[in-house]
């Protein structure tokens, strides 16, 4: 197996750290961590990715950005993370100057990092998995995913003699259901994130938790929006893909990426 390297390299003044499991193959994987964790991935499941690539010849480099993890310097969020990123594959390119291409993987707000500013990184394509695309408004998971929960519970003959039993009131409950169903504003956020996913065309590939919440509020913003960029769909509910079987399925389209 190929040995892991510990790199540090400089952005903006501030010292972050990556790690490289080194190739020999043209194509290398960029992995950027999502919210606040470190570049080992919920699990570990990043780390244990890239040394499964590596020993198949893939060269993988992940980082902590700023503030995260063994970096220095302040957190200042995804929102933030360009010149991170930039300074993240310029590192990688340093490291294993074999490389010519290099695809970028992240999952949820690590995908719409990746979404923003990949081109302004000079990758070549994109993995993106769950992106984030709507902002927390309370502690409600988005309205889309509430839609797909009730309409999933409403489907089950079992919730119906609940809702019976215990009184509730149906009109009540259809009023309620309806007022979700009613289209609101696409954010900001959303906007955005779209528009940069549509402009990577072919060179994108969306991976989704099928009854993820982040997931579900990504397939309905681009419903709406009429884009449809390569899709898969992982039957998961974990946002991580850590459950059996998940953690193969997102290497496959991941490896899928890399070799297109």
């Amino acid at each position: 197996m190929t040995a892991r390297r510990i790199i540090a390299f400089d952005c903006e003044g501030d010292t972050l750290v990556g790690s490289l499991d080194a190739g020999a193959a043209a194509t290398g994987l960029l992995i950027v961590s999502g919210g606040n964790e470190i570049r080992a991935g919920a699990h570990r499941g990043m780390a244990l990715l890239a040394a499964r690539l590596s020993a198949d010849g893939v060269p993988v480099f992940r980082y902590d950005r700023r503030g995260v993890g063994d970096s220095a310097g302040l957190n200042r969020g995804y929102t933030a993370a360009r010149d991170d990123l930039l300074a993240a594959v310029a590192a990688f390119r340093a490291a294993q100057p074999t490389v010519t291409r290099i695809v970028g993987f992240g999952n949820c707000d690590a995908a719409t990092t990746l979404a923003w500013w990949g081109r302004d990184a000079g990758l070549a394509a994109v993995v993106l998995a769950n992106p984030f695309t709507v902002p927390p408004a309370d502690d409600l998971p988005p309205a889309a995913a509430i839609r797909a929960h009730y309409a999933a519970r409403l489907r089950d003959p079992a919730a119906w003699w609940r809702i019976a039993r215990r009184g509730v009131s149906l009109s009540k409950l259809t009023r309620g259901l309806a007022r979700l169903a009613v289209p609101k504003r696409t954010p900001a956020l959303a906007d955005r994130t779209l528009a940069t996913i549509a402009g990577w065309g072919a060179d994108a590939t969306i991976v989704l938790a099928r009854h993820d919440a982040t997931a579900i509020a990504y397939a309905d913003a681009a419903r709406r929006a009429g884009i449809a960029p390569h899709t898969v769909t992982i039957d998961t509910g974990s946002h991580s893909f850590a459950r059996a079987g998940d953690a193969a399925a997102l290497e496959a389209a991941i490896r899928a990426a890399i070799q297109r």
